[in-house]
């Protein structure tokens, strides 16, 4: 087992060899994520009904999953303020082993919803695995790794669908029990891989649990003015991004008539480009345009791919047009994601970072539990296009508030306010 002592105390080869097992964490924990999204709709519909509810039912599924990771991301973050970041990652990525594994046995809709509760509870992982980045990085450096660390993502989103697809070639649920084992590789990883990123000196002294209620983190990040518009944009653009996720393997099942294979190679192409776009353009780009020229870019992308799977969804059930709308989105969506995750962490201290992930989590979770409720209801009741219309929108709406918002660092900060001090 590894030394549990802190990263930052060191040898600079334990840092390297901490980066490089941080990556393949993250990279398995996008691929066994992913594996699922091109047979969920396949899987579930087994035990649905009429065909009418099948929207629904996945947005139900999803939602419950969210909505169980909603409450316990705060948790999380803050536990591994307190203990350390491994403690956190290890005991995720069990739980989601056993939760995978229990949707996969399957047998009746009840099963499958009992699964995502138990891969809900324990999605702490996420926010642990973003403040160990954070960790390991200085603040100025962290867009860029985050960049970096998106685009090496992206190879795990290109792995998973397409091995998802070609898995359901074989059996239906093979690419769910692929997605338990791929979470355990992880889970013995983490043990015995992954040193401490974060001393002891540096963890908070004590879990004041009052304050890990998500109710209480929103109203503490919300009343803070330099988080406060950053958050509100990552609202509006996590809803529309989550009625995606949820909803595409739908749309493209019901009006291109696509199998699972097909969408799996779809959402592959996405890795692929998510590759390009954050591992080469956004380490070029970002020193000319600035993470909030990133972040504007991405979202228009975003936005304009939601108006061409509006268009699927209506007048035009055309592939290409589906697949020019869906490689907009996830290629936007990456580098956005990105560059608002680096100036984020930048406006809190060290000692806070676990607490901004688990916020931004909870922030993220907490859409997608209505996120795939909105989408199933306006899919079914309202028409194929309406999801996707309302995310354009929001889109739309992100952009706004992204270009009226400040980007001030915390240290930025403190120097203003030293220099203010000595002119008085």
């Amino acid at each position: 087992m590894v030394n549990s002592s802190a990263v930052s105390t060191q040898a600079p080869a334990t840092r390297r060899r901490a980066w490089l097992t941080l990556i393949s964490i993250t990279m398995l924990n996008v691929i066994g994520m992913t594996v699922v999204l091109p047979v969920l709709p396949f899987v579930v519909q087994r035990y649905v009904d009429t065909p009418a509810h099948l929207a629904v039912w996945v947005g139900v599924l999803e939602s419950v999953n969210a909505l169980c990771a909603f409450l316990v991301a705060p948790l999380f973050g803050g536990l591994s303020d307190r203990f350390g970041r491994r403690p956190v990652i290890i005991v995720a990525t069990l739980g989601a082993a056993v939760g995978f594994a229990t949707f996969g046995i399957g047998g009746s809709i009840w099963v499958l919803l009992a699964g995502r509760v138990i891969q809900g509870i324990t999605a702490g992982d996420m926010p642990a695995l973003f403040a160990y980045a954070a960790d390991i990085t200085p603040p100025a450096e962290r867009a860029k790794r985050f960049g970096l660390l998106g685009a090496l993502n992206g190879v795990g989103f290109m792995i998973g669908p397409a091995l998802g697809g070609l898995l359901a070639a074989i059996h239906i649920d093979l690419p769910v029990f692929v997605t338990a084992g791929i979470a355990l590789v992880v889970a013995i990883i983490s043990f015995f891989a992954l040193p401490e990123s974060l001393a002891p000196e540096k963890r908070t002294r004590r879990l004041k649990l009052e304050g890990l209620h998500p109710v209480a983190v929103f109203k503490g990040a919300f009343g803070r003015p330099e988080l406060r518009g950053l958050l509100v944009a990552l609202v509006f653009v996590a809803l529309p991004f989550g009625m995606f996720v949820n909803n595409f393997s739908v749309l493209a099942l019901d009006q291109v008539q696509w199998t699972a294979t097909a969408i799996g190679l779809l959402t592959a192409a996405i890795g692929i480009l998510d590759i390009v776009l954050q591992g080469v353009l956004m380490q070029a780009l970002l020193p000319r345009l600035g993470e909030r020229g990133i972040i504007v870019a991405g979202l228009i992308a975003q936005a304009v791919g939601l108006a061409a799977l509006a268009i699927v969804g209506s007048v035009f059930a055309e592939p290409w047009i589906l697949i020019v709308g869906t490689l907009l989105i996830g290629g936007g969506q990456g580098p956005a994601t990105a560059a608002m995750d680096g100036v984020l962490s930048q406006q809190v201290g060290e000692h806070e970072q676990g607490w901004i992930a688990g916020v931004m989590q909870s922030l993220n979770t907490g859409v997608n539990v209505i996120a795939p409720l909105i989408a199933g209801v306006l899919y079914a009741s309202v028409s194929h296009a309406a999801p996707y219309a309302l995310g354009f929108l929001l889109m739309v709406g992100a952009i706004v508030v992204v270009g009226r918002t400040r980007f001030t660092s915390l240290a930025k900060r403190e120097r203003g306010a030293v220099e203010t001090a000595a002119r008085s």
